[in-house]
Order: structure tokens, then sequence, then C-alpha cells
């Protein structure tokens, strides 16, 4: 029993562990961009290229990423997704490189890969591999463009596509305070997996309001800025009530200047009777005294 046991820890302590260095951080590739997944090894007896063996392949699924095998490539097993974009470094191999080119990446290859070396003796490491793409440039709209009037609810919409992963939206006012009321923020992949996102700001329109959209892609730090002012000047009445104003502007001046005629009228008249009158009032005055020096000189 005891030679037993003497055999199986010679047995362990006979096959050694190789020590793998990989990035400790999860490493970032650029969507469409290609990108290499390090793995090296320190060997210090020397050895051919030809008697090595390096496997990467997914750490959940173990699907095979790239085999390489007797001094050659060995993709038979190969995951289909990866044909073509995968290759090793055969000039570097035996300085301990065993790193892991993958061209022309995807969203679909953000994960966790793992990388085997045998020289002799075996060793595995895993590291993250995490895909990013920026946004575009954000777009704000305003909804209703027109017929707008101080005191109406309007829609501002900021909309940026064409990045990954998901990214975060900040409304600002013109003090740089954050509006988080009354904010709907929609997220769509297309059939590559970047992201379209959309963010609807609802307030009430007053004159000159300034309100800024700030989108932030969480692995690259970037940042989309735009800003846009609602001011009065922008602020119009529509066409069909300018013409009604208009009408009506010009039928209340007409009305005013035949009042004014009418009432011209009548105060002329007024004052031809008036003086018709007093005209009349003197005459028969006139008389009156005349009739009254005809009867004192008959006394």
């Amino acid at each position: 029993m005891l030679s037993l046991l003497l055999s199986a820890v010679l047995a362990v302590q006979a096959m050694a562990v190789l020590e793998l260095n990989v990035p400790e951080q999860p490493v970032v590739a650029l969507h469409s961009s290609d990108v290499v997944l390090n793995c090296s090894f320190n060997h210090t007896n020397p050895f051919n290229s030809s008697e090595m063996s390096v496997f990467w392949q997914l750490t959940d699924t173990q699907r095979s990423v790239h085999r390489y095998l007797e001094g050659h490539d060995q993709l038979a097993d190969q995951a289909e997704r990866f044909a073509n974009r995968t290759r090793l470094f055969p000039n570097q191999l035996g300085l301990g490189n065993a790193s892991l080119l993958l061209s022309r990446v995807v969203v679909a290859d953000e994960g966790s890969y793992t990388c085997f070396v045998r020289v002799q003796d075996f060793g595995s490491a895993a590291l993250l591999l995490q895909v990013a793409a920026p946004y575009s440039k954000p777009v704000v709209t305003l909804e209703p463009q027109s017929n707008l009037r101080p005191g109406d609810e309007v829609a501002l919409t900021c909309v940026s596509y064409g990045g990954y992963p998901e990214g975060d939206v900040i409304w600002q006012d013109a003090g740089g305070r954050n509006l988080t009321e009354n904010i709907t923020t929609s997220v769509v992949a297309n059939e590559e997996g970047l992201f379209t996102v959309t963010s609807v700001l609802t307030v009430v329109l007053e004159p000159n309001s300034t309100y800024s959209c700030r989108l932030i892609n969480p692995i690259l730090g970037e940042e989309g800025y735009i800003s846009v002012t609602v001011t009065g000047q922008n602020i119009a009445f529509p066409p069909v009530a300018l013409w009604v104003t208009v009408g009506l502007a010009v039928c209340l001046l007409v009305l005013l200047i035949a009042l004014a005629a009418v009432c011209r009228r009548k105060i002329k008249e007024s004052c031809e009777e008036a003086k018709r009158e007093a005209e009349e009032a003197k005459v028969l005055e006139e008389e009156e005294e005349s009739k009254t020096g005809m009867i004192s000189l008959k006394s």
C-alpha cells in the first residue's frame, strides 16, 4: 500500500505544471478590428515547436477556437464561426509565445477564452475578451416641430447608433442639472449586435430653454454630446390662426373708421342744428323787440 502511494506521489511530481501568463484585466477589442489574445510561458529546457501542442477554446462551451499539433494547425474541429479568422505566431512558439490572433472581431466573440499549452509539461489559463464599438454622434429632434407656443408639451428625442455595449444616456438642462423625470430610453440591437439607443425627454416648452443629451460608452469611456436651445423666436402662430387674426384686425379697423365717420357726421349735424336754432331764437328775439318798440311809439 505504501509503495502504491509513493508511486502516485512520484507520478504527480513528474507531471509538472507549466505556468502560463495571460492578461488579468479584460482584453478590449474594437468591433471589426483584429485583436491578439496574449498567452505566454517560460520553459527552461530547449524544445522544438513540433513537439508542443497549443489549444485555444471557449471556456464556457469548450468549443474549439484553434488547435496546433505536431508543428501544424489542426482545424478540423474548429467552430465554424472562427473559420479563417484565427492564427498563431509559429515563428514565436519556440520563444514561449502561444498568443492567438483573432481577426474581424464581432460582438459574438465576447467571452472567456482558455489557452492550453503542452511542452513536456502542461498548463492552462483563461482570459476575458470584451467587445466595444463607438457610438455615432447623437442627434436631437423636436416633436412637434411647428405650431409651438409657450406652455406646450414637447418631446426631445436623442438618437445614437452603431455602438456596443449599451450606452448610458444623461439629459441635462442649461445649468448642468441632471433631468431624471419624464425620460424614456430604448435600446435595439441590429443583426450585428450593435445597439441603437433612443432616449426621449418630455418637457413643457419655455423660451430660451437649453437641453443637452450625453451618451457614454461604459467600456471605451467615450462620450457623445449634443445640445439644443428652444427660443421664443422659434415659436410662431399657425398659418391659419395668423390669417384669422389679420382678418379680424382689418375688420375692426374698418369698423372703427366707419364709426368715427358716423360720429363725425352726427356731431356736425348736431352743431348745425344748434346753430340754426340759435339763429331762429335770435330772429324771434329781434321781432319781439321790434314789436315792443312800435307799441311804445303809439303810446
